[in-house]
């Protein structure tokens, strides 16, 4: 005989009682999962490691982009250079090449590698000073040793010992900065030495150690 209630059919084993579904399986309804939120806390430990880490590569990414640039033109050859000589962290080979040859013993022809720590201090000297697009005028870059010999023979105050003689100096105006303020400013980055000549409206600085005249 037939149970009753079977009408044919096989019987349920699980009908009439509720079924028991672990938590997170992949099987259990969206009711259940409901049931049972991630932590909050953990929840809050993953953003702040995506956080941390996404901000670091922000920070990475926009150092990269930062370009230093420098509008030099030198009184003395008439010629005009606006170059970007770092991109960032990382310096521009060529762009250096083109500087030193740029910022040449315009006397002899010769020249000589520049210390590009010495381009960065132009342009923060800008930068710091609100001029950050100002044209800069050359004045004095690389001297050969002869060339400075000789200018300090003919008594123009120029150093036996000079750092232009090393590509670590430079004598500057700034086009339309009084000489007295780019002096001041290139005296608060305290980055080496600074020469005030008014008479001659320009100013010297270098990389070597903190001092001025």
């Amino acid at each position: 005989m037939r149970s009753a209630g079977t009408s044919g059919g096989s019987v349920d084993p699980g009908r009439g009682r509720r079924q028991h579904l672990a938590p997170y399986s992949t099987n259990c309804p969206e009711r259940f999962l409901l049931h049972y939120p991630v932590p909050l806390h953990r929840f809050a430990f993953v953003v702040l490691i995506f956080l941390a880490f996404g901000s670091r590569v922000t920070a990475s990414l926009t150092s990269s982009e930062v370009l230093y640039r420098l509008h030099l033109f030198h009184i003395h050859t008439r010629e005009s250079l606006n170059i970007v000589y770092r991109h960032g962290d990382n310096y521009d080979p060529a762009a250096l090449i083109r500087i030193n040859e740029y910022l040449r013993d315009y006397r002899t022809g010769e020249v000589h590698e520049y210390d590009p720590h010495l381009l960065d201090l132009l342009h923060d000297l800008l930068a710091t000073d609100g001029h950050p697009d100002a044209q800069i005028v050359v004045m004095c870059g690389y001297r050969t040793p002869r060339t400075n010999e000789y200018l300090r023979s003919h008594g123009h105050g120029v150093a036996r010992r000079s750092l232009h003689m090393q590509g670590m100096a430079i004598d500057i105006r700034v086009l339309g900065v009084p000489v007295a303020e780019v002096r001041d400013a290139a005296l608060n980055l305290h980055r080496g030495g600074v020469g005030y000549y008014a008479a001659s409206d320009f100013v010297h600085v270098d990389i070597g150690r903190v001092r001025r005249w």
